[in-house]
């Protein structure tokens, strides 16, 4: 049985899963809104930069346009 992701209960009840209630439910969004949570930048390599777009298009693809 899986989880709650904030307490580690594991009765995770279907409603409110993967949290087992709606207080740790709650938890979590506030965390979201309060950005303790944050989706990580990729950094910036320059690979995007150095890809020739004419080379793309000439990958072996299905959908190549």
């Amino acid at each position: 049985m899986p989880r709650c992701l904030i307490c580690k209960k594991r009765d995770v009840q279907h409603s409110f899963r993967p949290f087992c209630s709606r207080r740790c439910s709650d938890i979590d969004l506030a965390k979201w809104m309060n950005n303790s949570y944050a989706v990580p930048e990729e950094p910036d390599d320059g690979y995007a930069s150095q890809v020739d777009p004419e080379a793309v298009k000439q990958l072996p693809y299905e959908n190549n346009n």
